[in-house]
């Protein structure tokens, strides 16, 4: 059975490429009808804080990549990584060693100076003497002196460490008693069954220390897929610069959960020249093996053209719900359907669709200067008094097509453009020229809030 996991350290927020990460992981699972398992990496207690165990937490829920089994959170399994240091320990493939922090400063400088690669150099690894009583010994592991580590990649193929060039007898467990990073991650996915593990390719170089942990516990390796790194357009690491890399800025700046998961697993990874998928598709779908061995590009372009077709695909009774935590009520609203369908296909996010909504259904406060200087001249005021006779002439005013007839009306008796009576009309109702039809934001507001704007339009703004 497939066992992936996401295992992310709770010093912040949930970093965008670490959903990718946790996508892949989840997608593959459940494709192959296993288990995706979530582990919280919490030994740090110095960097680690509650606040943002809850913010990946409240991240996976957003999206919905489920979990399976209880969360594991590696402060509660400290007496286990106790329990297998020691083993290493009775079998003679960890020791401990008493070297200070002076003589390791040091050691390094001559080795430095020397133009040598900085490295423990094993004085402790075999040692018999005296032992120094004035330092708290940190905990080695035996690693191999020479001879090749091999890491069989899914994405990248065989990558191949000697371990004369990289490794050296490596800490697992300091001073303190604490386990180190590379030692816990092994003997957790080995114990929580993992056996395949799909990561950033930052973690490649972390890889080798696993090997040799795992081959000295005598557990079986995962199989590795290393995942390139998301990029910005300049070929860099993607940055806040770039755009939001915490996962719950996407909710609060209006993107839908299945148009970010959408545009996450495109990020590396396609399928022919297919761009847009569901979540059954990508379950169905999904292969690390096909994952592009080289960086992905972050677009945001993309990421809001994708967003903008979810958003034009929903129903409205989800847009209203969607639209609720922006402020923007429609439940009980008339002509939400109205509004809710002129909206769809102009709206790029959630939150730029609820400062249209909210544009359309709130009286103007204000009138945008450079639209007043450009609407309101000549007798545009004369046209808009005239308007407001049409509309008050008519009772039966609830269709966009209504309205739309009112203006046509009027445009074919003065004997003019539509630019002439639509400028001025549509400053009067929102306070600027860009918008949704004129006659769909009339029919929202309905005629008798339409006469007021237009009616304060006309007497409130110098022309």
């Amino acid at each position: 059975m497939t066992v992936t996991r996401f295992a992310p350290s709770p010093t912040g927020y949930l970093h965008i490429g670490g959903l990718r990460t946790a996508l892949f992981s989840y997608l593959w699972a459940r494709k192959n009808g296993g288990k995706f398992l979530l582990r919280i990496e919490d030994t740090d207690e110095r960097r680690n804080n509650h606040e943002a165990t809850e913010a990946i937490i409240e991240a996976f829920k957003w999206v919905g990549l489920e979990h399976d089994d209880e969360i594991f959170f590696q402060s509660e399994r400290k007496a286990l990584y106790t329990q297998y240091i020691q083993q290493l320990l009775d079998e003679n493939k960890a020791y401990y060693c008493y070297m200070s922090k002076e003589e390791l400063d040091v050691l390094r400088e001559q080795q430095m100076a020397a133009k040598e690669r900085t490295r423990y150099d094993g004085r402790y690894r075999d040692f018999d003497g005296e032992t120094p009583g004035d330092t708290a010994p940190v905990v080695r592991i035996k690693a191999p002196l020479s001879g090749p580590i091999v890491i069989r990649d899914g994405i990248k193929g065989e990558v191949v460490f000697q371990a004369e060039d990289i490794l050296d007898d490596f800490i697992i467990a300091r001073a303190d008693g604490t386990p180190t990073y590379n030692f816990v991650v092994a003997v957790d996915d080995a114990l929580m069954g993992v056996n395949e593990v799909i990561r950033g390719d930052d973690h490649l170089s972390n890889a080798p220390k696993q090997i040799v942990v795992y081959e000295a516990l005598g557990f079986e390796p995962p199989r590795f897929y290393h995942v390139p790194m998301i990029h910005n357009q300049d070929g860099k690491k993607l940055s806040k610069r770039d755009g939001a890399t915490d996962v719950m800025a996407y909710k609060e700046m209006g993107y839908l959960p299945e148009a970010l998961l959408n545009f996450l697993v495109r990020l590396g990874w396609s399928h022919g020249d297919q761009e847009i998928f569901s979540f059954e598709e990508m379950c169905a779908l999904f292969d690390p093996k096909d994952i592009n061995k080289s960086a992905s590009v972050y677009n945001t372009e993309k990421l809001d053209w994708l967003n903008a077709h979810y958003i034009k695909n929903s129903s409205n009774a989800t847009l209203v719900t969607l639209l609720e935590p922006y402020g923007i009520t429609l439940v009980s609203h008339d002509k939400k359907e109205i509004l809710l369908d002129a909206l769809k296909d102009r709206a790029k996010t959630l939150k730029e669709m609820a400062t249209m909504v909210d544009e359309i259904v709130s009286t103007p406060k204000t009138y945008d200067a450079k639209a007043v200087k450009k609407a309101f001249k000549g007798d545009a005021k004369a046209i808009l008094e005239d308007f407001i006779l049409k509309l008050q002439v008519r009772d039966e005013m609830h269709l966009p097509s209504d309205y739309h007839e009112a203006m046509e009306e009027l445009v074919n008796e003065k004997g003019i453009g539509f630019g002439k009576i639509g400028q001025p009309l549509r400053v009067a109702l929102l306070g600027k020229l860009s918008g949704p039809g004129l006659d769909t934001g009339m029919a929202v507001i309905g005629k008798e809030e339409s006469i007021r704007r237009i009616s304060s339009a006309v007497t409130g703004i110098d022309s």
